[in-house]
């Protein structure tokens, strides 16, 4: 799609200024998309010109009625840790 690339710059832009207010914003282009930094934490995502914000007490507190989205549709279950059992020498000692 032609220019589209330009739109995501404009729409880039335009969160960054909005977000000025806040504080130190800084962004990283990152696989097409950008994260969005306050004084070096990520604080959301631009994505398919949506502006992401991290869900923290701050934000919820603020945009208790805001929609609510996620980068992907479906993000797969994450996978339970294993709790590796540490090997025990003769002594007991485990090392």
């Amino acid at each position: 799609m032609p220019g589209s690339g330009n739109k995501k710059k404009e729409f880039h832009d335009y969160v960054v200024d909005s977000l000025q207010r806040v504080g130190d914003i800084s962004t990283k282009k990152m696989m097409g998309e950008y994260c969005i930094y306050n004084k070096s934490k990520i604080i959301g995502d631009i994505c398919d010109n949506t502006l992401l914000l991290k869900p923290t007490e701050s934000v919820l507190r603020l945009m208790p009625d805001a929609k609510r989205a996620s980068m992907y549709e479906e993000l797969p279950e994450p996978k339970k840790k294993v709790k590796k059992n540490k090997r025990r020498t003769m002594d007991g000692t485990g090392r």
